[in-house]
């Protein structure tokens, strides 16, 4: 029974729900005894909160005993990122820095979350303040790809989309500053989208690069995705950078997937050297695909593309740099060598040498370089100029196509260890999904097949324009529903039982 739950999509899960053949405490049973079973493992999670999701389900179970509406995802189960602040629940950002904080607050997505009757679980493991493509940069260890444990699952949202393939949570929450929702779905054969920036409040997600941050759903298909993207999109006065428009129609796009009449482009910038022959393999199928099923197809140059990763790796470390200076030791989280002998600037030296580990050490004394007098303009200034040329570029190519498709990453899942000391090699990993973030579109990653290779999973990237979130669904539901129809979902199919 319990193997019959976890194994439910999450539109599945909230229908036996609401119509009494499952209760909320039932399938977050189910749930947390696939964390107990497997996560030792996998290392998903860096905190259950089993009391706290069976109290949300219990009070699920009560509204719908009496009568009372309940959301389209209510009682489902989720794993949340652990940068979101959860009153009462531990939040780390996965570093030393903010061990055993215990936010006295909610975030907005938090908030929207239980409003909707939804069970979270628990916080997922991420790298330290979401600086990294692989999880490995968690001052509480690496996560497990499910597919192949000594690989990476993605990063900086590794546990959230491990917790998904490895059926521990139907739905999780990501947040995308350079591909970190995106290249974790794509790694670990699951959807992930980064939403139009804006399109979901920042408010009380621990900052990274405040231009570039923006949260959104994941799930292991289409149409969860979507259900939980209207949960937690919308407007909110408590983030000045959110914006006020209503919510896309995504759930009804992804109940209506279609890309008869569509303009798909393709970007000769995403691809070439770097990228493996199994992942090209995979994206051209998937573009032969979408002719089959209607789209037209138009070859593009965004010759700006090129220079992306080098724009994205100092505006980001910059608005780091200034982020992370809260992180003093006098406020709130660690600190180290208050005992009367050290003046304020030391106790804050030696709480940062302790709480920081080397990538967000790397990354802040970039960003202060970069941001240093005499150096501004070379560096962060020539940065952003970049960064309006890639605007420019996307405005461009959406005057002749309706959405962009590419792949997510250049490469499958690699080994744990392989590039934790080349930085450069990891960087790479965000090669296609920098220019989204620095242009503020929205952005899906779906899978597309395994890699002929290695048998590891591959990612399809759909972009589409600003405030345009529903074209990813529309296209994605599209796409999804002919792979499934052509080689079954990877994830039902052929992912190893752990």
């Amino acid at each position: 029974m319990t193997t019959d739950i976890i194994r439910l999509t999450a539109a599945e899960t909230a229908a036996k729900i609401a119509s009494g053949e499952l209760t909320a405490v039932e399938v977050t049973e189910a749930h947390l005894a696939r964390i107990e079973a497997v996560d030792e493992k996998v290392h998903a999670f860096l905190h259950v909160d089993r009391e706290g999701a069976l109290a949300q389900a219990r009070a699920v179970d009560a509204k719908r005993a009496a009568g009372e509406p309940l959301g389209p995802l209510a009682g489902v189960p989720l794993a949340l990122k652990d940068i979101f602040t959860t009153e009462g629940v531990p939040t780390t950002v996965g570093s030393k820095i903010l061990e055993g904080w215990i936010p006295p607050y909610d975030a907005t997505v938090t908030k929207r979350l239980k409003d909707a009757d939804v069970v979270i679980l628990g916080k997922t493991n991420m790298d330290e303040f979401a600086m990294g493509s692989s999880t490995e940069n968690s001052a509480y260890g690496p996560t497990g790809n499910p597919w192949d444990l000594t690989r990476i699952p993605g990063g900086s949202g590794g546990g959230s989309a491990a917790a998904l393939a490895s059926y521990q949570a139907p739905l999780a929450i990501g947040t995308d500053t350079g591909g970190s929702i995106r290249q974790p779905a794509a790694v670990t054969a699951t959807v992930g989208v980064k939403p139009t920036y804006g399109g979901v409040s920042r408010y009380g997600m621990v900052a990274f690069s405040s231009s570039l941050d923006q949260g959104g759903p994941c799930a292991r298909t289409v149409l969860d995705a979507a259900l939980l993207h209207e949960v937690i999109a919308g407007h909110d006065p408590m983030d000045s950078t959110s914006v006020d428009v209503p919510v896309p129609p995504v759930v009804e796009a992804a109940r209506n997937g279609s890309v008869a009449g569509l303009r798909v482009g393709v970007i000769k910038e995403f691809g070439g050297e770097g990228f493996q022959a199994g992942v090209v393999q995979r994206f051209n199928e998937s573009v032969e695909m979408l002719r089959e099923l209607g789209a037209e197809v138009v070859e593009l140059s965004c010759p700006s593309f090129t220079y992306a990763l080098a724009a994205y790796y100092l505006i980001a470390p910059s608005e780091c740099s200034s982020n992370l200076a809260r992180f003093d030791a006098m406020r709130y989280g660690l600190r180290v060598g208050d005992d009367g002998s050290h003046s304020a600037e030391e106790v804050t030296a030696l709480t940062r040498e302790a709480g920081f580990g080397p990538e967000v050490k790397r990354r802040v004394i970039l960003g202060t370089y970069a941001l240093s007098s005499g150096y501004y303009d070379a560096y962060y200034g020539s940065a952003q100029k970049v960064r309006t040329l890639i605007s420019r570029d996307f405005e461009r190519a959406f005057e002749s196509v309706d959405v962009i498709v590419s792949p997510t990453t250049p490469t499958t899942a690699f080994p744990i260890g392989e590039r934790v000391d080349d930085p450069l090699a990891m960087y790479l990993a965000d090669l296609c999904t920098i220019p989204v973030n620095l242009a503020g579109n929205a952005a899906m990653s779906l899978p597309c097949g395994l890699a002929p290779e290695d048998g590891l999973p591959v990612g399809l990237q759909i972009i589409a324009p600003a405030l345009k979130d529903d074209r990813l669904y529309r296209v994605g539901a599209a796409v999804e529903a002919a792979f499934v129809t052509k080689w079954g979902h990877p994830l039902l199919e052929e992912a190893p039982q752990l």
